[in-house]
């Protein structure tokens, strides 16, 4: 089963993978837990370029650097353990790239999606988390951890809002579970659960 997170910046998706992920060892599943950007040691690379590194990135070369990204982890990290049997979970995934480089970027969101599943050979999730927040909110929480922001978290709010808007759109979908990231820790890992006991993982 392959499982993603999705959301802003700020909606806690790393505590509720971190849950998750124990909940499912402790009931006795293998466990892959990985990234987007990064999940890879290549990833780390086109992480460092697409996060950290000094001065603009064009918007179409940052979703290429993402699919480029995604490419890579699902053929050689994603597949190989879904093919094991090994219950899958990444904090995010192409989802990501449909809100940020297609909607908040202001490419096109048909483009970058068609991009990102070419890159994936059509790879889709069985279920997404989507933990929505309005972005002021988001923002806040995540200017509360202290820590330095990165190339795209130093965006404006009117960038993650946006991103958002394209999340809420892509989660009519049936693979999605939209949560209000307002709840506390343990009414979203609660839901996690259900929706995940659902699905038919015990």
């Amino acid at each position: 089963m392959f499982i993603t997170f999705e959301g802003i910046d700020g909606v806690g998706k790393s505590t509720q993978l971190d849950l998750l992920e124990v909940w499912l060892v402790d009931n006795g599943h293998q466990v892959l837990r990985t990234m987007e950007p990064g999940g890879t040691e290549l990833g780390q690379e086109i992480r460092h370029l697409l996060l950290h590194r000094k001065g603009d990135v064009a918007p179409r070369a940052e979703a290429l650097l993402y699919a480029a990204d995604r490419a890579h982890h699902v053929a050689t990290k994603i597949l190989p353990a879904l093919d094991k049997g090994v219950v899958v979970l990444s904090d995010r995934y192409y989802d990501s790239s449909v809100a940020y480089q297609g909607a908040a970027r202001e490419l096109s969101v048909t483009e970058v999606q068609e991009i990102s599943l070419w890159a994936v050979a059509g790879l889709e999730p069985d279920l997404t988390f989507l933990l929505d927040l309005p972005a002021e909110q988001a923002l806040a929480r995540r200017d509360d951890t202290g820590t330095e922001p990165d190339r795209l978290e130093s965006e404006k709010v009117d960038f993650f809002a946006r991103a958002r808007q394209q999340y809420l759109e892509l989660s009519t979908e049936p693979r999605f579970e939209v949560i209000d990231a307002s709840l506390s820790v343990d009414q979203i890992h609660e839901a996690v659960i259900a929706r995940v006991k659902a699905f038919g993982l015990k």
